[in-house]
């Protein structure tokens, strides 16, 4: 039986119980240990943990590189110091010997200890480090929520979804499962995402995807990833870890008491858009282990066929006349 591949999902905070602390990422969970190949071995094997106490390097980050994981699932939720140095590097040599990385924070600040992180971390702009290249997306873009500055892109109620957009290439965390040649459409909203961009210089990295701003129409990154190469392994920024709380797959899944925006429950009434966020995670979870994405080869046969029937169009084009027998 093939091993399965072993993911870490972790928060940059200690336990708390009124924040964002891995055990409101719980659905995620479930989701990863219960998906299977078709010979029934299970996939993945998930570790979710919380930082250790600050003051210390956190036991497991610092000395990433020396453990068995394939893949970190990194919620960087703190308030700018959940990584210590020693765990920017552990993460950092974690990648170096191919390990797959997904970096996730939220608006503003929060989560800008993630910074530190050379490459991925390069991908987050965040208001008071790293900022946004482009002085024309720094703007208020949550209006509703005062306090809360920019980056605050919009994309609707914490229990409902929103519509995002392929950017180039259909990147294969993208690709749909259950229809060739289709991305993707749907995740969570939530009233404040955070900000993502290709670094400059990084030729590994490009925009895959993005999403709009249900206040301004503002059109804002959800997601940079970073191809597997010499540098490191394979490496998502993804704009928002309410992508993957349970509090946005289910609102009654209940939320921080700092919360104060009402939910929505869009979400939980559209199949559809459930089964493209369930799609999203997985794929993720494939691609930086190193695993086929079903849709893969789907797509790829799809794309064949449309290339050779227009290579047949134009050798004979449909106006020509029948060849002499």
């Amino acid at each position: 039986m093939p091993a399965s591949a072993k993911i870490l999902l972790q928060t940059t905070i200690a336990t708390i119980a009124n924040d964002w602390n891995i055990g409101r990422f719980s659905l995620l969970r479930e989701l990863l240990v219960g998906l299977h190949d078709s010979g029934g071995n299970q996939l993945f094997e998930v570790t979710a943990r919380d930082r250790d106490p600050p003051g210390a390097p956190d036991s497991v980050l610092s000395v990433l590189d020396t453990t068995d994981y394939d893949e970190l699932w990194l919620f960087s939720v703190d308030a700018g110091n959940g990584l210590s140095t020693e765990d920017c590097a552990g993460i950092l040599r974690f990648r170096r010997r191919g390990g797959g990385l997904m970096v996730t924070r939220d608006h503003m600040d929060l989560g800008s200890s993630a910074a530190a992180l050379v490459g991925v971390g390069s991908a987050h702009y965040f208001h008071s480090k790293n900022r946004d290249p482009d002085p024309a997306r720094r703007g208020i873009d949550d209006c509703h929520t005062i306090g809360i500055l920019w980056p605050n892109y919009h994309s609707g109620a914490n229990g409902d979804f929103q519509e995002i957009a392929a950017v180039g290439p259909v990147h294969p965390i993208l690709t749909d499962p259950d229809c060739a040649g289709v991305s993707l459409r749907y995740l969570p909203a939530h009233p404040h995402e955070g900000s993502v961009g290709k670094p400059a210089g990084d030729d590994t990295a490009r925009v895959i995807a993005t999403g709009v701003s249900k206040v301004t129409a503002a059109t804002f990154n959800i997601a940079v990833a970073f191809e597997p190469s010499e540098a490191g392994g394979p490496a998502i920024a993804q704009s928002s870890f309410h992508h993957f709380a349970d509090y946005n797959w289910d609102p009654a899944m209940g939320a921080p008491s700092f919360v104060s925006e009402p939910p929505g429950h869009a979400l939980a009434s559209d199949a559809e858009a459930q089964r493209s966020t369930r799609c999203y995670a997985t794929n993720v979870a494939r691609w930086l282990a190193g695993l086929p994405i079903p849709a893969d080869t789907a797509v790829l046969k799809a794309q064949l066929d449309r290339e050779l029937d227009e290579a047949l169009d134009e050798s004979f084009p449909a106006s020509d006349p029948p060849a002499v027998s």
